[in-house]
């Protein structure tokens, strides 16, 4: 019965999705991340400064509008290289590769910031299935789906030990307005956010409790708890 519900009300979607983003991708790439990240600043040491910012920056907007091509999205945002490929063997496929891109972000005063960025690409599937008739779901239930993965998929991360340290989820809600530099400068804040901390505990100082959850725009993203999916055995708990 509360399967039923929980599929009448598809809160189970989001829940999925999440989970099958951080098994199927997160869990496999993060953890090598830092390493790809260190030859990277070897051979290139002007360009990755602040050692705070060698993470994963994955994009999540709640209109889950997501861009093939970042430089589309903002011309501000340049791509400069990927980083050392990954590859696996998995599910059948043999030598399946798994990489970043490392992007250059131009800030208002023509200053160049470096760090690798992409979307959380489970959200282009919450997005096509609201343009889908088949799938029943209309743009509040995309929003709030959006919502849900966002939360799931952050505590998901934050009790896995292997992903500490290794990334960075910058969520946002884009304005009415066609702001041209919306995404560059929300990305900016994160990074100048992230170098502050690092800076504080290089002197010494207890570093700003800071929120690495919320974007500028300060978003409103509470869930009530009921609205979460529960285990369908009473002995779980």
């Amino acid at each position: 019965e509360m399967s039923e519900m929980s599929e009448r009300s598809k809160q189970n979607v989001a829940h999925g999705l999440a989970w099958s983003y951080y098994i199927g991708y997160l869990k496999i790439v993060l953890p090598r991340l830092k390493k790809s990240m260190e030859e990277f600043s070897r051979a290139n040491p002007n360009v990755l400064a602040c050692r705070e910012t060698w993470k994963l920056h994955i994009l999540v907007p709640l209109s889950c509008d997501v861009y093939d091509d970042l430089e589309k999205a903002d011309s501000n945002i340049q791509y400069l290289t990927d980083l050392t490929e990954t590859t696996l063997t998995r599910a059948g496929t043999k030598k399946r590769v798994y990489k970043h891109s490392l992007y250059a972000i131009r800030d208002e005063d023509n200053k160049l910031w470096h760090c690798a960025v992409e979307y959380a690409t489970p959200l282009q599937s919450l997005y096509a299935m609201s343009q889908d008739e088949c799938a029943a779901f209309n743009r509040e239930d995309r929003l709030e789906q959006a919502k849900l993965f966002y939360r799931t998929l952050e505590e998901i991360l934050k009790g896995s030990k292997e992903c500490a340290g290794t990334y960075r989820l910058i969520v946002y809600e884009e304005s009415g307005e066609a702001e041209t530099h919306f995404l560059s400068r929300d990305i900016l804040w994160h990074l100048r956010q992230q170098c502050h901390e690092e800076y504080a505990v290089y002197e010494g100082n207890q570093p700003h409790n800071l929120s690495t959850t919320l974007s500028s725009t300060e978003l409103n993203l509470q869930i009530s708890e009921s609205d979460l999916p529960q285990p369908l055995r009473s002995d779980c708990l």
